[in-house]
């Protein structure tokens, strides 16, 4: 006779699994509430403590960890010492395990009481995984439901080989490392420590889906969720599709560019993100009015985008999107009228990700470097409006400074290095991720004059700002950016020629901001 240990705390056909085992002559060894569901349905159970002659103690936090368990778990059937070991001590061979976990994840999620949540950390469990794991050419594993008609095949047609084996204790192994690592980061946080502090840092993802390709048709991709603790609110990969085709690897990369940019307003505001960059963001009285003048920065760059907006869609916004071939929309609701709008374009991707300006923002940012990888907090500072520094002569007017405030939100998410031109609370020209500032400037500049003349000449009711992610080396900027009209700039400061700009900006009548804030990215 086979002998299988049952021990699972998601019961999700369990039964059903169980049922096929016993009728395949498995004898069934289990725990707690797991052999009380399989007896309610007519399976018969041993319970784990009957065969070891010990109970469970301490609360159920000891159930499974005795030499008998393990043993019959461990043991080589090549190996004749082996052999003779377990048959000298009375110990079973065991050919099937079949164990999920604590729940953990969803207590951290549920409560902060952690007294909880430390006994949700799977000792027992996680001990069985890996002893099933290891010994894998001997013993079968199943951490996962979604594996148990596939293991109940392969016994009724005598068809579990090596390879089989194998791949179950991959999967093992794998979700003991993402168990770990949840538990790892909670202490982390709850200690209230960085993770700087620590020689060790473990990432722990869940796949969501395959992807059709990555950035590229021959690359292959997949979306994976990281833990959250909380469940106040959602993050980009568990946003709900509502229509359209699957989600590609560059649409989730600029969706997530356009959260992070929308995420500083809080007024009516839309931003349109091309190839990782914004091509044009404005913030106003209404999304229809913000949309129409984040299009206007650069409409050509805005055909095939991404665009976000922070407050339900209505349907006269909708109606003017459609007039756009547009990859993605992001929002955190949509009138049923703007949804029958969107409908009748039927590859338009449209998500909806409620509370949208509250979704919790992963506060580490990965990225990984040959044999290796970066960790660095999230750029989630925010200027301190009363910190500003004037450097100029003349001060900024107060419609300058608002437009300043709104210029320099939008340059923090532009590749390096950036230049933002804007009038009032829109972008007319950016310039993104250039080798020198000058060029960034440049290009921002060739964006404006590209712009309708008769819209052109109607935002200049509004002066002109520009906004830079890092500090001017040279004064060439300042004397650039008074010939095309800018009367007023924000930046970093921090350059040793700091005064050079200063004294062109003097030069020019322009007012010169300081915010001590460097914005780079890369």
């Amino acid at each position: 006779m086979k002998n299988a240990i049952i021990s699972v705390s998601d019961k999700t056909k369990i039964v059903e699994f169980a049922n096929e085992l016993k009728n395949l002559g498995y004898k069934i060894y289990s725990t707690g509430g797991t052999s009380k569901i399989l007896r309610q349905n007519n399976i018969e159970v041993q319970e784990i403590s009957s065969y070891t002659g010990f109970p469970e103690i301490l609360d159920g936090r000891v159930k499974t960890l005795h030499p008998k368990i393990y043993g019959g778990i461990l043991a080589k059937r090549n190996n004749n010492n082996h052999i003779h070991e377990t048959q000298r001590y009375e110990i079973l061979l065991f050919d099937l395990i079949v164990v999920n976990l604590y729940p953990f994840e969803e207590t951290i999620n549920k409560t902060t009481n952690e007294e909880e949540i430390i006994e949700n950390i799977d000792i027992g469990g996680v001990t069985l995984i890996r002893a099933a794991a290891k010994n894998y050419k001997d013993v079968l594993i199943v951490v996962d439901t979604k594996d148990y008609d596939k293991v109940i095949e392969k016994i009724k047609n005598s068809n579990i080989d090596l390879e089989f084996r194998k791949y179950l204790a991959t999967k093992a192994f794998l979700h003991t490392a993402r168990y770990d690592s949840i538990i790892s980061n909670w202490f982390i946080k709850s200690s209230n420590k960085e993770i700087f502090e620590f020689d060790e840092f473990v990432i722990g993802g869940k796949k969501i889906s395959n992807l059709r390709y990555g950035e590229n048709p021959h690359q292959k991709a997949a979306v994976y969720k990281f833990v959250r603790y909380s469940n106040l609110s959602k993050s980009l990969v568990e946003a709900e599709k509502l229509q359209g085709k699957e989600l590609s690897y560059n649409n989730y990369l600029d969706l997530d560019s356009a959260l992070n940019i929308i995420k500083e307003f809080s007024n009516p505001a839309c931003v349109i993100i091309k190839h990782n960059n914004p091509c044009g963001v404005a913030e106003a009285k209404s999304l229809l009015e913000a949309y129409k003048k984040a299009l206007v920065c650069d409409p050509i760059s805005a055909f095939g985008g991404i665009i976000a907006f922070n407050y339900e869609v209505d349907s006269d916004t909708a109606y003017e999107v459609t007039k756009l071939f547009t990859e993605c929309i992001i929002a955190p609701s949509y009138t049923q009228k703007a949804k029958e709008i969107f409908s009748k374009k039927k590859d338009l991707r449209l998500l909806v990700l409620p509370q949208l300006l509250q979704a919790k923002t992963e506060q580490e940012e990965i990225r990984q470097i040959d044999g290796g990888f970066l960790l660095q907090n999230k750029d989630l500072l925010l200027m301190d409006e009363n910190e500003l520094k004037t450097v100029t002569n003349r001060k900024p007017t107060e419609e300058e400074l608002k437009s300043l405030i709104f210029a320099y939100k939008v340059a923090k998410y532009v590749k390096s290095n950036t230049i933002v031109l804007a009038r009032g609370t829109q972008t007319v020209g950016i310039g993104a991720g250039q080798m020198s500032r000058i060029d960034a400037l440049k290009i921002a500049s060739i964006k404006m004059n590209q712009i309708d003349p008769v819209v052109l000449e109607e935002l200049k009711k509004f002066p002109l700002v520009l906004a830079s992610d890092a500090f001017f080396p040279f004064r060439d900027v300042v004397d650039e950016a008074a010939k095309i009209g800018v009367t007023s700039i924000i930046q970093p400061g921090g350059s040793l020629r700091d005064d050079d700009s200063i004294n062109a900006a003097n030069q020019h009548n322009i007012a010169m901001i300081f915010t001590g804030i460097r914005h780079f990215k890369h």
